[in-house]
């Protein structure tokens, strides 16, 4: 073969790599696929769904959530909240206000949508309806050592360079890297038509209810003619968790409104010595177990670790060799531990206390303005719950407290 002949095979071979591949079009996967189709590199995004698709998921936008999206994207509010009305398992109501918005909400298939819209404008590829059914990066399908091959169901192979694994906690990419997950909580959800009456009292107000069980909470977010209800509680006890929504929906006075969906899901967390990669494949968002303890919020957390995890990928494709590439992975790995792992340790104490003093929490939070005004700046993304632990002596010393015990 001449060298131009050989050139021009060359050439071809690196065409048919991808220089990164995510695996799921979630808000992890999509931001993932912005950051590295930003950074003009070769992106396929792979989603086993057709678009849009519903997700059971409360829909909660906090601060975090919207310093983490791209630059002038739009978000399709359906509600913004201004008020929170806290409750004790039904008992001792109390509403809180703010002139100034607490959070909004959105529906997750028009949001969803929106993040894959934006990283096709960036460059990325979509490709729905594409199932994977094993990631391999030695054996016959790989062709050298800074290649990873994706294997789709129906059998073809994809090829790239890095890949991403956003495809949930129960996802193929999660168990190729050996995501070890430590708490799992169930959540139970309906999406209930009401009339205009019902909806207007609703609107700009969230209801939280500390639970009856260790732990759990119940929610009502409005979305226009449409209320989100459900709960969430330790995985364990799906009879109790149950009887918790179906009183929680009847003491709100909903039980006679046919919901149009009823839905359920599992979150889970990663134990603290959860790998987040595995040789040139990185994992991001639900798929890592990254999401906040106590209350379970998982979108800022997928959009920030997708975020990383697309801009560190295409670090991971650039590596010419297995050395460089796990530097770059482990770069990937500290710059989560250091930010949202911190925040889930402070997480899964707070989640402790709740368990053991319910109580003291709504006491608190409705009683102490210090307390709701740090509730506040959490959902404005002004404040995290890491950084009022660590300004916060009273604090530190009320957790450790907990830990001891």
């Amino acid at each position: 073969m001449s060298s131009e002949n050989a050139d021009a095979g060359h050439e071809h071979e690196e065409s048919s790599v991808w220089d990164v591949v995510v695996v799921g079009a979630g808000p992890a996967g999509a931001s993932a696929a912005y950051a590295a189709a930003v950074a003009g590199r070769r992106v396929l995004l792979l989603e086993k769904a057709e678009l849009p698709r519903y997700k059971t998921c409360g829909g909660g936008i906090i601060g975090y959530s919207r310093d983490s999206l791209p630059p002038g994207f739009e978000l399709p509010l359906r509600d913004r909240i201004h008020a929170v009305t806290f409750s004790l398992n039904g008992r001792l109501s109390r509403t809180r206000r703010s002139k100034r918005m607490l959070f909004g909400l959105i529906n997750r298939p028009e949001f969803d949508a929106g993040l894959v819209e934006e990283a096709q404008k960036a460059g990325a590829e979509l490709r729905t309806g594409a199932t994977v059914s094993r990631v391999e990066q030695h054996g016959a399908a790989v062709p050298d050592r800074r290649t990873v091959a994706v294997v789709l169901s129906g059998g073809e192979t994809v090829l790239a360079r890095a890949v991403v694994g956003a495809d949930g906690s129960a996802g193929r990419i999660g168990a190729h890297v050996g995501v070890k997950l430590d708490q799992v909580d169930l959540g139970l959800e309906a999406e209930i038509p009401v009339p205009q009456t019902v909806a207007e009292d609703w609107a700009g107000r969230v209801l939280i209810d500390w639970g009856p069980m260790p732990g759990s909470y119940g929610w009502v977010f409005p979305k226009g003619d449409t209320l989100t209800v459900g709960v969430i509680s330790a995985r364990g006890d799906g009879g109790g968790t149950k009887r918790y929504l179906e009183d929680f929906v009847a003491r709100l006075g909903l039980a006679g409104f046919e919901p149009k969906i009823s839905s359920g899901h599992l979150t889970r967390c990663r134990s603290d010595d959860s790998p987040l990669s595995r040789g040139r494949v990185l994992v991001c968002g639900d798929a890592a177990g990254l999401l906040e303890p106590w209350t379970r919020e998982g979108i800022s957390f997928a959009l920030r670790s997708g975020r990383l995890a697309g801009e560190w990928a295409v670090r991971v494709a650039e590596s010419h060799d297995a050395v460089d590439a796990r530097r770059q992975a482990l770069n990937y790995a500290f710059a989560i531990k250091a930010g949202l792992g911190v925040e889930m340790s402070v997480g899964r104490r707070m989640l402790k206390l709740f368990e053991r003093r319910p109580g003291l929490l709504h006491a608190v939070l409705t009683g102490f303005r210090p307390a709701w005004n740090a509730f506040a700046g959490i959902t404005r993304g002004t404040t995290s719950l890491a950084e009022l632990v660590r300004s916060h002596p009273l604090a530190q010393r009320a957790l450790s407290t907990m830990d001891r015990k």
